[in-house]
């Protein structure tokens, strides 16, 4: 039998007993492949899930779509997002369909529940009725349509994994992550498109080189252009890339455009680290995280993401009190809001 890849995470106590542990696996790469610190097997394959939506703009953007369609940097942003199907955020996706031609009844990404209670309310309080401009996929669903649209493909099939958009994005995913498109498994996501199974360390290493194409060694100089601009775009507007209730907006707030930081489901999550903040001198990085048993409450990503930065020392007091409540330690409250226990993250980074 082989050893499970993973190791405890987080932990929940109860009076002095550890009640609860969640186990899961960490990779932390520099754009140049350089491993710095690791945790549980950082070999581990597992979907990107939504992680995977900025190396699923790329190929849009880097063979002109901003140009074509006069894109802005937020409605970029709103194309590599989950987000929260906000009346703004439906919006933008409206003004990106706008500008490109796609019609909402093109999108393949289905309908969903909202989590965001406000507009949940003021929907509800109108009598108006979810459609697929609202699911958090949308607007990567709008931004492959309008692709393929600029390419005169069709669009019936386009999240076919044998269209020629999803293989594109598979090559430039590929590419970035350093692996031959034969070694990606590929699954289909909750929105019917494509997605990747890879090493953490491969996404980690993805993620370094979007944020650092240059340390990365990002070829060609489009892409190296393209990987500024969707970085650009996520950190300069985290409203779009997640929304008012979202820990990838209000982790990319605090940072102050320094670290990209993107959901995925299933316990994934993924961050990017521009040159410089983990030292003077230092490369772009890249944070892969997987929670084994999918996190279903996302009570764990955000405390374990914030304690990978903070024993990286990729944030500083006062941006991590900013956080403070996400963690990454946190009290437990019964429902008489008595002190019970704790939630904390349990792991040190092998460095």
């Amino acid at each position: 039998m082989s050893l499970s890849p993973y190791l405890p995470l987080f932990e929940l106590t109860r009076g002095r007993i550890v009640e609860s542990i969640h186990f899961g696996a960490i990779a932390v790469v520099d754009a140049s492949g350089r491993t710095i610190a690791s945790y549980g097997d950082p070999q581990a394959v597992t979907f990107l899930r939504s992680t995977a939506k900025p190396f699923q703009a790329l190929p849009f953007i880097e063979n002109g779509g901003q140009e074509h369609y006069s894109l802005s940097l937020r409605e970029i942003a709103l194309i590599c997002a989950s987000h929260s199907g906000t009346d703004e955020h439906v919006a933008v996706v409206q003004g990106v369909q706008a500008k490109t031609g796609v019609a909402e009844a093109d999108l393949q990404c289905g309908i969903h529940p909202l989590s965001h209670e406000p507009t949940i309310e003021a929907m509800r309080q109108r009598g108006e009725k979810l459609t697929p401009n609202r699911h958090n996929c949308s607007g990567k669903h709008t931004g492959m349509l309008a692709y393929a649209l600029m390419k005169a493909l069709p669009k019936d099939n386009y999240t076919d994994p044998s269209h020629p958009i999803q293989q594109e994005i598979l090559g430039a995913f590929t590419a970035m992550c350093a692996l031959p498109p034969e070694q990606v498994e590929l699954g289909i996501d909750g929105c019917s498109a494509p997605n990747f199974a890879v090493p953490l360390y491969n996404a980690a290493l993805g993620l370094a080189r979007l944020c650092d194409p240059e340390a990365g060694e990002v070829e060609p100089p489009a892409r190296r252009r393209a990987c500024h601009t969707i970085v650009d775009a996520m950190t300069s507007h985290p409203d779009m890339v997640g929304g008012p209730d979202s820990f990838d907006t209000h982790l990319m707030g605090a940072a102050g455009g320094r670290i990209l930081a993107k959901s995925g489901a299933e316990g994934f999550y993924g961050m990017g680290l521009r040159p410089g903040v983990l030292g003077p001198d230092s490369p772009g990085a890249g944070v892969a995280l997987k929670v084994s048993d999918g996190d279903a409450k996302n009570r764990v990503r955000p405390a374990v993401a914030l304690e990978i930065l903070h024993q990286l020392g990729a944030l500083d007091a006062s941006q991590l009190e900013r956080l403070a409540v996400y963690g990454p330690v946190s009290t437990v409250h019964n429902w008489r809001k008595l002190e019970v226990g704790q939630a904390r993250p349990c792991f040190v980074l092998s460095r």
